[in-house]
Parts: C-alpha cells; sequence; structure tokens
C-alpha cells in the first residue's frame, strides 16, 4: 500500500468489498526470547498439522512469522515459504513490543525496532523461504504514530485484522470457530495462531470453519490477493 498520512506506515485491517465474498485466515507463528530454551525442552512453538490441514483443504494462508520461529524451524519456514499455498509475512524477530504498555512484553524503541523487522526478514532468507511479502503485523497488535513512524523506512504495510478468532490458549474448537464464523464479512482478516502450545485447538477448529465458510459462499485468498482487490 501507498504510504500513510506524514509518510506513516500504511495499516490494512480488511478490504471493503461489496460483491465478492473473500476472506484470509492468517496465523501467527510466535517465539520470543524465553521460549528457546523451552524449545530445547521440548515444548512446541510449531504446529505442522495445522499447516498440513490447510493443504489439504486447500486454503491459501498467510503467515505471519518471526524471526526466532524460523530460526528454530528452519526445515518447515523453508516449506512454508517455497509452497505456492502460502506466503510468509514478518511478525517481527523476537515478539518484541513495538508500543509500550503491551500485554508485558518488552518494548523496542524506533531504531531498535526496524533492526528487528530486518533481522526477521534476514531469517527467512537464510531459512530458503521465498514466498515473502511486505508485510508486519505488530506483536500484540499494538502500534501508535510512533511505532507506524519507525517502521516507514522498511517499506512494509501493517496488516492488522477485524476478526479475532480468540484461539489463543482456547481449549474448545466450536467455540473458536463459532467466534469466527459469526465475524466474517466479506473481505475479513482473520487472525489466528500456528503455535501449538499456545493455541492447541486451531487446526480442529480450522476444519469446521472451512467448509462452513465455503458453504456460506466464501473464498479464501491470501492477504496478497486480499489487498490486491
Amino acid at each position: 500500500m501507498a504510504p500513510g498520512p506524514n509518510g506513516l506506515t500504511p495499516v490494512f485491517e480488511r478490504a471493503k468489498q461489496s460483491g465478492d465474498k473473500t476472506v484470509a485466515l492468517t496465523f501467527d507463528a510466535d517465539m520470543t526470547a524465553d521460549q528457546g530454551p523451552r524449545a530445547a525442552g521440548g515444548e512446541r512453538f510449531d504446529n505442522p498439522q495445522l499447516i498440513a490441514t490447510l493443504r489439504t483443504l486447500k486454503v491459501p494462508s498467510t503467515v505471519f512469522m518471526t524471526g526466532r520461529w524460523a530460526e528454530e524451524y528452519p526445515d518447515q519456514a523453508k516449506a512454508i515459504g517455497t509452497d505456492p499455498n502460502f506466503e510468509i509475512a514478518n511478525h517481527s524477530y523476537s515478539h518484541h513490543a513495538f508500543k509500550s504498555p503491551c500485554y508485558g512484553l518488552p518494548a523496542l524503541d524506533g531504531e531498535a525496532a526496524r533492526a528487528d523487522v530486518d533481522r526477521a526478514f534476514a531469517a527467512f532468507r537464510k531459512a530458503g523461504a521465498v514466498n515473502t511479502v511486505p508485510y508486519f503485523r505488530f506483536p500484540g497488535g499494538c502500534y501508535d504514530d510512533q511505532a507506524l513512524r519507525a517502521l516507514s523506512a522498511a517499506k512494509v504495510t501493517a496488516v492488522q485484522w477485524d476478526v479475532v478468532s480468540g484461539d489463543a490458549f482456547a481449549k474448545d474448537p466450536d467455540a473458536v470457530a463459532e467466534q469466527v464464523l459469526a465475524g466474517v464479512k466479506p473481505g475479513s482478516v482473520v487472525v489466528m495462531h500456528c503455535t501449538r502450545s499456545a493455541a492447541p485447538v486451531t487446526e480442529e477448529a480450522i476444519q469446521k470453519i472451512v467448509p462452513e465458510l465455503r458453504k456460506r459462499g466464501y473464498r479464501f485468498v491470501k492477504v496478497s490477493e486480499l489487498m490486491g482487490t
């Protein structure tokens, strides 16, 4: 997207559509600095079954990946980033906040914020992911004009959402599915997660969401296609 007012990073939340019933499912692949040792201890921050289900159901999707996730799971990052069904967008390197306060996340200042974004893109390249797009999602969804100004030189579009799935730490896939189905409108961006330990029922919820939305006449697209409309 073109720069926003006063050169600020533009923000995309939903496509304003009238006829075409399209929806973008997006998945945040989170990983913070303290989770590295936890991953070494066996905790799983990936969700290969979710990715496999999206492939089986032929659902084009956008994965907002942190650089640390790509470094922890480089083979998966490459597999996702070379599959035409997916595109990888930037969710920062370390999932630190770009505005404070933000759910207790440690915050970065302007210069460090820009470097964090660059470091994440570098991690994707190192893993061999090629289907990357110049989109950025703020950790926690927290931002202000100062954060948008800090990212302006990165030439990315900030992508938020208009439908919150509620899958983070959820235990009931039916409740997640119902929340998504109740919120989706033509042009919607749905935020979900690709982190098994923190969002354990997402894959099961997807199996309910996808056929129902298709029954309602919706077509799934990646954010790049949705933004193009």
